[in-house]
């Protein structure tokens, strides 16, 4: 569990390390949002957060590559690194700071920490609980420390496999899971480095729906040079040039597949929804139907409009990737981020 750091008084429920969900940076539509955590785990952000931010003009080229941003942003966190993230619903012995606001239904963050250790006063969390923002909060890594509990059991690859649950790709009302748009983000990034600028061949199927509107406005027309498959646990190799493989939900590690190909990575969740998608039985109880015609309650869903990856993270992540120095990318980069080209693909 993690405590005050002043007086030592409980702020968590017990819980147990995850890797930081992809999620994490990611804003979806005006609504409000589950929560970014399972109840009775953390994760931790390696990167700074929190104010002030400081503009890109201030950092420069060198120190921003120092903090492990190499290509141009708006502005850059302050902030420490390593803030633990945790479900609102496991968080104990706070109290909520008067005096802070949101950008609509809730609480962003806008004002710095609004949660106080309810003995000593002390500022210790940030509550995120507003439209379009997962319900989360965060510990201030310089405010709290951590007290060891037993060593947790990490869970195996087969064992991931086989309990593991997949995010539905589709949601209702027939929009496609912000989960995957999300996902979908990350990976495209690493997608794209791993391409060398070249033409990809995708699998079919769901891996097209992904990324295949995105590579055809982001890659050059000419024939496919490399090739993409779904590579990982439970799976046979492929041999292909670029595997796109789970990472783990506990540890954070990615996948190594056979024979060294460049790997691109997608949450367990999203990658069984992948490997092992979960088909509804289109069979009556009894008797048969005419060929094409579905009887299922509910029907299965069918997404409303295109996939799109979401921008923000493609942006976040390709600027967190060395690769992105290189002139090719670093030209498709600044041409994502100009605002008269959001609509790209």
């Amino acid at each position: 569990m993690f405590v005050c750091d002043q007086c030592g008084t409980e702020l968590t429920a017990p819980v147990s390390r995850v890797a930081l969900p992809v999620r994490a940076r990611h804003h979806f539509g005006h609504e409000m949002l589950p929560a970014l955590m399972e109840s009775g785990t953390y994760a931790v952000d390696p990167e700074p957060r929190g104010g002030p931010w400081i503009p890109w003009d201030e950092v420069g080229e060198e120190g921003a590559a120092a903090l492990g941003v190499f290509a141009p942003v708006y502005s850059l966190f302050s902030g420490p690194p390593g803030a633990v993230v945790v479900a609102p619903g496991d968080v104990r012995g706070t109290v909520l700071i008067p005096g802070h606001d949101g950008y609509c239904l809730g609480l962003d963050g806008r004002d710095g920490p609004n949660l106080a250790c309810e003995e000593c006063g002390r500022p210790v969390a940030t509550r995120l609980d507003d439209c379009s923002i997962w319900q989360a909060v965060w510990l201030n890594p310089i405010a709290v420390r951590r007290v060891p509990g037993p060593a947790p059991r990490i869970t195996d690859w087969e064992t991931v496999v086989e309990e593991g649950h997949s995010t539905p790709p589709v949601e209702q009302p027939g929009r496609w899971s912000p989960q995957w748009e999300a996902a979908a983000g990350v990976a495209l990034a690493h997608l794209l480095v791993a391409s060398a600028g070249a033409r990809v061949s995708l699998p079919g199927g769901l891996a097209t729906d992904m990324f295949g509107r995105a590579l055809d406005a982001l890659l050059p027309p000419g024939r496919p040079a490399r090739t993409l498959a779904l590579t990982g646990p439970g799976l046979p190799a492929s041999g292909a040039d670029i595997a796109l493989v789970p990472v783990h939900p506990q540890t954070g590690e990615t996948w190594q597949p056979p024979g060294s190909p460049a790997t691109v990575p997608l949450p367990a969740d999203v990658w069984l929804g992948l490997a092992f998608p979960e088909d509804l039985p289109r069979l009556p109880v009894t008797g048969g139907l005419p060929h094409g015609v579905e009887r299922d309650d509910p029907l299965p869903l069918r997404p409303g409009w295109t996939f799109r990856p979401d921008r923000h993270l493609l942006l976040y992540t390709l600027a967190r990737l060395p690769a992105v120095r290189e002139p090719w990318l670093r030209r498709l980069y600044l041409h994502l981020r100009n605002p008269t080209n959001f609509r790209v693909f």
